[in-house]
């Protein structure tokens, strides 16, 4: 069960999961607390800060607050991140638009969350 601000009133993190079909990913964005992603199954490439890097399950990453990043599913099989964000108020701002919108809101379409 993902973990956050809606289920607990003393985490000071949240936490879930996002599962991404084949050939699918999140648009460049960057958030405004640091991340921790990963890799729980399947093939990603993570796009950090300009670098791509392949990781595999049992890989992870961690993106300071403010770098552009994301990751697409390279393999043909479904691609399971786990996150962890280190904060209660995270959003998320898409690097081509400049959209700021609160992370798993109706606006935010990063994924489908489990």
């Amino acid at each position: 069960m993902p973990l956050g601000k809606w289920n607990s009133e003393q985490a000071l993190v949240t936490t879930g999961q996002t599962v991404f079909q084949p050939g699918t990913g999140l648009p460049l964005h960057s958030h405004n607390v640091e991340e921790t992603v990963l890799i729980l199954e399947g093939g990603a490439t993570a796009e950090i800060d300009g670098g791509f890097f392949d990781l595999e399950p049992g890989q992870a990453t961690w993106v300071p607050a403010g770098v552009p990043h994301r990751f697409l599913n390279r393999g043909e099989g479904v691609m399971r991140i786990y996150w962890v964000y280190g904060g209660r108020d995270v959003t998320r701002t898409i690097t081509a638009t400049g959209e700021t919108f609160a992370h798993l809101s109706e606006h935010d379409r990063g994924g489908a969350s489990t």
